[in-house]
């Protein structure tokens, strides 16, 4: 058994189930709460307040499907991940020989792009509040990002930093909801029984939310704390249906605040939608109270991306090899969050790569999925494990399902 060691930015330890300072049980937390976190990024919350601007109560449907999905996809890649004991770069490698280096690419590039658009969502949250311009207040939160993750116990840091800027999220969306005259009974009726249904709004949030890097960030925050076999399922049961919960609660608060605008006949700033919904809410106060909450998404989006993107260059796997990778992981991890804001900085949001990079998320999932689905049935990644066959049944439903969306998708941008 391997002795634990300091390894850059983060302790891991290597044969454990737990680590020293940690139970289990607040490692699997840790990395629930960095995957809701990693999902209620900036364009969590445009999407949402859009497809609720667009589609009333019916929105409810998208949002019953999305957590079905959701809760199958994270099942099932977190189980895997953790069995293996392995990051998913090196069991898709495993799979077929080289297919962790695509897969690495398409995370890592997608990840980056959209840390692009969280690093800007938190300036923007600054300007609101102070005042500042969004391009220095891009400048702030990146340092912020890059102090969290390079101190020591980096990981216990994050995962506080991320639990507390939870809180701040729902508290102000608790307030908000509290101010209006929600339309529960619309709400639930449309939810079970809608009268439209829009297929790519499904889609899109099921990307947003379990797409691209999002996917893989609980699997792999388990890894570094330690956490791995199949004595260690309950877990990650408990982790990842933890996640998807804070992340669809804060989901349907946002869009319970803005069915209630839309009730009203009100009309949703197309331009910025999810800050129209406080201004009628509270006015001037209810926007400042927006820009809290967009500068505590793109804060935890940007950490969960960060962390998730740079985990997929590591394809140790051995406690030596990790080791020698974990001497560069820092200057990785700064030289990421510098390289997405510089392009913030000069060029501003490229929102026309950024839908291009939404589509690309919608890819990565089914192939992602796939990948670890095929890796369940191979004895020399999990061993004796028996991998659940309604799990493994639902998935493929999954691939094919997000497979066929992101195609149409595709074909429907061009």
């Amino acid at each position: 058994m391997a002795d634990k060691e300091e390894t850059g930015t983060v302790k891991v330890s290597a044969d454990q189930p737990q680590t020293m300072k940690h139970s289990a049980r607040s490692i699997a937390m840790g990395a629930a709460f960095l995957m809701a976190m990693a999902a209620v990024g900036p364009g969590f919350l445009t999407q949402t307040a859009t497809f609720t601007g667009q589609m009333g109560a019916n929105f409810g449907f998208a949002i019953l499907v999305c957590i079905i999905v959701d809760i199958i996809v994270q099942m099932n890649i977190w189980r895997i991940i953790v069995v293996s004991g392995k990051r998913a770069q090196v069991i898709a490698n495993e799979v077929l020989p080289g297919l962790g280096y695509l897969l690495s690419f398409l995370v890592a590039l997608g990840g980056l792009f959209f840390n692009i658009g969280n690093i800007g969502g938190a300036g923007l949250g600054l300007n609101v509040l102070f005042g500042i311009s969004p391009e220095n207040g891009a400048v702030i939160a990146a340092a912020v990002a890059i102090g969290i993750f390079v101190v020591k116990n980096a990981l216990t840091v994050m995962d506080r930093t991320v639990q507390l800027l939870a809180v701040v999220k729902i508290g102000i969306l608790i307030y908000i909801i509290s101010v209006m005259a929600v339309p529960y009974q619309s709400a639930i009726q449309h939810t079970f029984i809608p009268t439209q249904m829009n297929f790519y709004a499904i889609v899109t949030i099921v990307g947003g939310t379990v797409g691209g890097y999002i996917s893989f960030a609980g699997g792999h925050r388990l890894l570094e704390g330690g956490l791995k076999g199949k004595e260690n399922i309950k877990y990650v049961n408990e982790g990842a249906l933890t996640g998807i919960g804070i992340a669809s609660v804060i989901r349907v608060m946002l869009f319970l605040a803005g069915l209630s605008v839309v009730v009203l006949g009100d009309k949703l700033d197309p331009t910025n939608p999810a800050a129209s919904i406080f201004r009628y809410a509270a006015g001037n106060f209810g926007y400042r109270f927006f820009g809290l909450l967009l500068l505590a998404a793109g804060m935890t989006s940007t950490l969960g991306s960060t962390f998730t993107s740079t985990s997929f260059l590591d394809y140790a796997v051995s406690s030596k090899g990790q080791s020698k990778y974990n001497q560069y992981r820092k200057w990785i991890i700064i030289g990421f969050i510098i390289v997405s804001t510089a392009i913030f900085y000069f060029i501003g949001s490229p929102a026309q790569v950024l839908v291009v990079v939404g589509t690309l998320n919608g890819f990565i999932l089914p192939i992602a999925l796939a990948i670890l689905l095929l890796a369940s049935t191979k004895e020399k990644i999990i061993g004796d494990y028996h991998h659940p066959r309604l799990l493994i049944y639902t998935g493929w439903l999954v691939v094919i399902f997000m497979a066929y969306a992101s195609i149409n998708t595709l074909i429907g941008l061009f």
